[in-house]
């Protein structure tokens, strides 16, 4: 069977320029693997191969042999943009580039032809993903049946010739794979899973070996540092601590960071601290500020929610009576400002299949509930719990309410 390598960004990235993130491993799932089956090639992604962070001999052997080879290009992954590079100056033909419609694209590949795509950034809709697995599917028919020069460099040298792989070597690379039961995709696949078994002590420790694998990841730091602080089998000062320095290495504390779900993390991270030890004014100010950051960054609706719980919060320990009412007014036009921005989202015909649609509600009743609004917040509060959300899901929203009952009663 032919081959077709991905590359691309894992996980959650971040685009530099727009500030937006995007599961990227929602594009991989849904459209792109199941577009390269459908077309009758093996599938296999460049994470699903390293062991380490740099490239090594299988990558190489890959992007030069590879039947066919898809570059995502969506945030400018820096290790995409050069495996695309090197692919291109190894094969003429059957490379396909594909990226998120939004934001501009490089000077350099300007003149190639660009499969585009519309993201959410939690998620890609249902009709969308219809479309895209359909019209990809034809395209990748269509380049493989044509063989046209697509690498720039072939174009433009006609008298370039290109790479060639010995067949021993490549069928012994090929076995090697195969032979593989510890790559760094069956880690990943592992720690989530642990996750969503809220088995944090051992989603962190396969967080942490992924992170190891692959240095400078800003994925794999932030899952590692998520797990740490929800890891609850330690005492929760010192496993806190342990989680804020893990996220420090991205270095939330400059204004050059934009990643919201580096600000959020963090965030979370101090507002934690603070519930521990609510004496230190510091970590409730320190929230504020990074969800702050996230929030105007992404205007995501769950860090803004975070955000104006921690404003309130503020508003009921201040003893400077100004300062009270503007901590409580800036929470309340925050929370309007979140409803707006969901009952945008709502107008998307693929709105009531979003796989976050549970915290949607979850923070539209949080919402209601803050503003006095019983009768909107029963009504999402019902939506919430009729998606039969998992027990930690359900002790988080129970959570929230409970917190904003407590500011309500000061």
């Amino acid at each position: 069977m032919k081959l077709c390598f991905v590359i691309m960004g894992y996980g959650k990235k971040t685009d530099p320029t727009l500030g937006k993130t995007y599961d990227l491993d929602k594009t991989y799932h849904n459209i792109i693997k199941p577009a390269v089956l459908k077309a009758g090639f093996e599938c296999l992604r460049s994470d699903e191969i390293l062991e380490s962070g740099i490239i090594d001999r299988n990558m190489y052997a890959l992007l030069i042999r590879a039947d066919l080879c898809i570059a995502d290009i969506t945030t400018f992954n820096p290790n995409a943009i050069y495996e695309l590079g090197i692919r291109h100056a190894a094969k003429p033909f059957s490379t396909i580039i594909m990226k998120e419609k939004d934001g501009n694209i490089p000077f350099d590949l300007n003149s190639n032809k660009i499969f585009t795509y519309s993201h959410m950034g939690e998620d890609i809709g249902f009709n969308e993903t219809l479309r895209c697995v359909d019209t990809l599917t034809k395209l990748i028919e269509e380049v493989d049946k044509t063989k046209e020069t697509d690498s720039p460099l072939f174009y433009h040298i006609r008298g370039m010739k290109p790479y060639t792989l010995p067949e021993t070597e490549y069928t012994e690379i090929i076995k090697e794979l195969a032979d593989k039961e510890k790559g760094l995709f069956a880690i990943v696949e592992a720690a989530r899973e642990k996750m969503e078994e809220s088995n944090f002590k051992e989603a962190k420790r396969l967080w942490k070996k992924a992170s190891e694998k692959v240095e400078n990841d800003v994925y794999y730091t932030q899952q590692w540092a998520l797990a740490t602080y929800k890891d609850e089998g330690q005492n929760p000062i010192d496993c806190l601590f342990e989680a804020l320095n893990i996220i420090k290495t991205l270095e939330p504390e400059s204004r050059n960071t934009i990643d919201p779900e580096t600000l959020g993390i963090t965030g979370a991270i101090y507002k934690r601290l603070w519930f521990e030890d609510k004496n230190n004014i510091e970590y409730l100010n320190k929230a504020i500020e990074y969800y702050k950051r996230g929030f105007t960054i992404n205007q995501d609706y769950y860090t803004g929610e975070n955000y104006a719980l921690c404003l309130d919060l503020k508003a009921g320990i201040t003893d400077d009576p100004d300062e009270k009412i503007y901590l409580s007014y800036a929470a309340k036009k925050n929370r309007k400002d979140i409803i707006t921005i969901i009952e945008k989202l709502k107008e998307d015909e693929d709105f009531e299949i979003r796989t976050d649609l549970k915290w949607i509600y979850a923070t539209l009743a949080n919402c209601f509930f803050a503003l006095d609004d019983r009768s909107n917040f029963q009504i999402y509060n019902d939506l919430f719990f009729n998606l039969n959300p998992e027990p930690w899901e359900a002790a988080t929203y129970n959570n929230g309410i409970y917190q904003l009952k407590e500011i309500k009663s000061q």
